[in-house]
């Protein structure tokens, strides 16, 4: 089997486990029978029957789920098992259990970048590798091989807290503390606006002093509490990035073409694979939050969908009528379908292109 395969096939089987782990845990922890606990669609391959469980590995790979007593309208339920039946649970533990799979991808992406962190991670130094001319830097005699090390009196670590700072400074005139030959300068430079496009392709105006890197890197380490706070920060930072991409993708502003299915999510795994396991660990974190946001989509049958009829129950007090459940459930499957063969389909596209 290639990279590619072994790669996609471990980066799936993690995201689907964890999602999956997280409405069985607390269905159990909420009392509710789980009958079912898949990874995969369709025919059951292997599996084994613990209890009143039956884990299963199914034939198609591209899900996963969790059967509970009760889920169904067609599910017969004796009178001894309807206090374990999920539908008998009151409304807010079955939002908890609906909730916790989108819940238990987050936190893999923040446990998992907390580790990374904590470990250390490999950046660009603050060292200057050019200087452009004309401009901002060369005016303000920055030279080849400086060392940035602070900015208005706050330390710089990396580039990337040097590029943010200089990004956002508003244009307003900067003091930076340059080492040089081992000697510290203090140099005053003011950065100009640039027209340059955002990731969605929308042209933006940031600032540039005119400098770039150089190839020097270091490996940057942090306590595991600071480790914690970047983790979180970073996972809510690729949150609302994958939201945002949805909305941007509903407005027109960005191509649905650039949405990737599971061969371009293969081929990018065996690349991060290549290039060592805190990359590929990093992409795999990157797509369970993707999971977990496209999971809450308020589309029947999928999570979001489900706390969706939850939420209207909350407010009318009611739960919504098994017939139009059942209509919306069947719509929304036809739409997931959909997308699902687009995604295919864009995936295709682009190899033949190649």
């Amino acid at each position: 089997m290639s990279v590619n395969i072994i790669s996609v096939i471990i980066l799936l089987g993690v995201l689907i486990f964890v999602h999956e782990f997280g409405h069985f845990i607390v269905a159990k922890a909420c009392g509710v029978s789980v009958l079912k606990f898949s990874l995969g669609f369709g025919p059951r391959l292997v599996g084994k029957t613990v209890g009143e469980t039956d884990y299963r590995v199914s034939l198609i790979p591209l899900g996963g789920y969790v059967k509970m007593l009760g889920e169904d309208s067609n599910d017969g339920v004796d009178e001894a098992d309807e206090a374990r039946s999920f539908s008998r649970q009151p409304v807010w533990k079955r939002i908890l259990i609906v909730g916790a799979g989108p819940f238990s991808n987050f936190l893999f992406a923040i446990v998992a970048f907390t580790l990374i962190y904590s470990f250390g991670v490999t950046t660009l130094t603050a060292r200057v590798g050019d200087v452009q001319k004309p401009s901002a830097a060369f005016e303000a005699g920055i030279q080849k091989d400086d060392i940035i090390r602070s900015i208005d009196g706050t330390e710089i670590d990396d580039w990337s807290a040097l590029a943010e700072t200089i990004s956002t400074c508003g244009g307003k005139q900067l003091k930076l503390t340059v080492e040089r030959n081992s000697r510290l300068l203090e140099l005053f430079v003011t950065p100009r606006a640039v027209t340059t496009k955002n990731l969605f392709g929308e042209e933006i105006t940031t600032y540039r002093i005119g400098i770039t890197a150089s190839s020097e890197v270091t490996v940057v380490h942090v306590s595991p509490f600071r480790a914690f706070i970047i983790s979180c920060e970073e996972t809510w930072f690729i949150f609302k990035i994958t939201i945002l991409s949805i909305v941007k993708m509903i407005q027109g502003v960005v191509s649905p073409k650039t949405v990737g299915g599971p061969i371009l999510i293969a081929q990018m795994a065996g690349s991060q694979v290549k290039q060592g396991l805190v990359p590929f660990i990093f992409f795999m974190s990157v797509l369970s939050i993707n999971l977990g946001v496209l999971n809450l989509l308020p589309i029947p049958v999928l999570d979001g969908g489900h706390l969706l009829f939850c939420f209207i129950e909350l407010v009318t007090r009611r739960q919504i009528n098994v017939k139009w459940r059942e209509i919306a459930q069947q719509v929304g499957f036809y739409i997931l379908i959909a997308i699902m063969l687009f995604v295919f389909y864009n995936d295709i596209i682009k190899i033949v292109s190649e």
